[in-house]
């Protein structure tokens, strides 16, 4: 069995601390290798709205989401 690359699944819900008051929800999961293969960095990139427009992070990392976990689908 395989462990998965990222603890959090694409649609997971969080509230960043001290940013904002409305909720993100993770839309992708960004993996970087070296050359031999090896896990170098994960990041997701998330999304959240503000004042009518949705704004899309891209470098959140995985312990921002367990700070503010709302909920996992």
């Amino acid at each position: 069995m395989t462990t998965p690359l990222h603890r959090f699944p694409v649609g997971t819900t969080y509230k960043p601390l001290g940013r904002h008051t409305k909720g993100c929800t993770g839309v992708d999961v960004h993996v970087t290798r070296n050359l031999a293969g090896e896990l170098v960095r994960v990041r997701y990139v998330s999304t959240h709205e503000f004042m009518g427009q949705v704004v899309r992070a891209v470098d959140v990392s995985d312990s921002t989401i367990a700070r503010g976990l709302i909920s996992t689908p």
